[in-house]
């Protein structure tokens, strides 16, 4: 993710750039306000059962959710370049904060299922500010050599809330609604946003708009096509199952909810130490090779997700996200290697928020829906064949020489 974006021309690389430990405490702002955007997004998986029991919605109008935050996040990551060369970098990130916070809070006091998908998608456009703003400003802050460590800070976040929001939404559940847990949210993240306002440093400069020079080269390289697809297919292996699991372990497999939440939060642990590992194997292997066999086998382990009995899916929902993490190391690696050096910062820029839609938003609607039609393990089933035989456009893809 944090690959997405320019380095704008004035990012601080002076000698006298403050030392490393000066910078951990607006480091660590940043990264509590990357943490709120990204659990915001992500904790209506944990709460889905919970959602449908009391809105009475089916499967497919929940998955609706992830689709209204999946196009809210893709129109707002493409334009967020407009409104930072016009705003700054760090009043843009105090404005996604509080659209953030809004969103939640509007949700939590909407009945109406229109209102609550529509507030959902505002809760993506404001997501999807803070990325290019959150990373350009990290790097203004932090010297060059240590950007590294910074962004490996600053991806805590991500990993971080995909293990506490199962955690967090059975634990809070004990005692609030799931509206009550989203405006806690929501008054977090203006709370976060009043912090940065008074107590962040940096991101006092404009942001760069779209290069759509740039994206024309793209669209005339078929590389560019066949990541948009592979790299769909990677996120639907991770977000796109993550989101609709916990109501498929709920709903189709009779596991407690509680005990869903449970082992989806856990299943997330194992990823935070595989994903260095599978860096390694990238570099030693070959770009790939790697993403080959993270296909298929997490296509494989999705398919089980839906044909094991029930004594076995546990086993398959720890395996399962530990094999889809592997596909992003070599993705990233790939996606830098698509088109002319001038480009290849687009290609990620344009490539992610169409696969988070495709991936993150289309995958969990198409899911629910066939949950309705009493097919939830038939659709896990299809989902893994679809990534398996991702691995066969492969054939297609050129790299150049490493």
């Amino acid at each position: 993710m944090t690959a997405l974006f320019d380095t704008e021309s004035n990012l601080n690389t002076h000698a006298n750039q403050p030392k490393f430990k000066a910078q951990l405490a607006p480091l660590v702002l940043l990264t509590g306000i990357f943490y709120l955007n990204f659990i915001a997004r992500i904790i209506p998986a944990p709460l889905m059962p919970t959602i449908e029991k009391e809105t009475g919605v089916g499967h497919g109008e929940a998955g609706t959710i992830f689709l209204m935050i999946s196009i809210g996040y893709f129109i707002s990551l493409i334009g967020a370049g407009i409104l930072s060369s016009r705003l700054m970098h760090r009043k843009t990130i105090i404005f996604s904060a509080v659209a953030v916070g809004i969103a939640c809070l509007g949700i939590s006091f909407s009945h109406m299922m229109g209102i609550i998908r529509a507030g959902f998608l505002v809760l993506g456009l404001g997501a999807g500010l803070y990325l290019p703003s959150g990373i350009a400003t990290l790097t203004d802050l932090i010297h060059t050599k240590d950007w590294g460590k910074a962004i490996a800070v600053h991806e805590l976040a991500p990993n971080l809330a995909f293990v506490s929001a199962p955690l967090l939404s059975e634990a809070f559940l004990h005692w609030f609604s799931w509206r009550q847990i989203l405006a806690l949210l929501g008054i977090m993240s203006l709370l976060g946003a009043a912090t940065v306002a008074w107590f962040g440093r940096g991101g006092e400069f404009p942001g760069e708009s779209p290069n759509f020079k740039s994206l024309r080269l793209l669209l005339s390289e078929p590389g560019f096509w066949i990541m948009i697809g592979l790299f769909s297919l990677g996120i639907s292996a991770t977000m796109g199952i993550y989101a609709m699991l916990p109501v498929y372990l709920v709903a189709e497999r009779g596991i407690d909810q509680n005990l869903a939440n449970t082992l989806v939060a856990i299943s997330r642990i194992l990823t935070l130490g595989v994903v260095f590992i599978s860096g390694w194997a990238t570099d030693r292997f070959g770009i790939k090779p790697m993403m080959a066999v993270s296909l298929i086998f997490t296509g494989l382990m999705t398919i089980l997700l839906g044909i094991v009995p029930k004594e076995w899916i546990v086993m398959i929902v720890f395996l399962q996200p530990v094999l889809a993490v592997c596909f992003f190391p070599a993705g990233f690696a790939a996606l830098s290697s698509i088109g002319p050096a001038g480009a290849r910062n687009t290609t990620v820029s344009f490539t992610v928020p169409a696969a988070f839609l495709l991936g993150g938003g289309a995958i969990p609607t198409v899911i629910g829906m066939m949950g309705d039609a009493g097919l939830f393990s038939l659709a896990m089933v299809l989902t893994g064949g679809f990534i398996l035989t991702g691995s066969i456009s492969l054939c297609w893809l050129k790299l150049p020489a490493r």
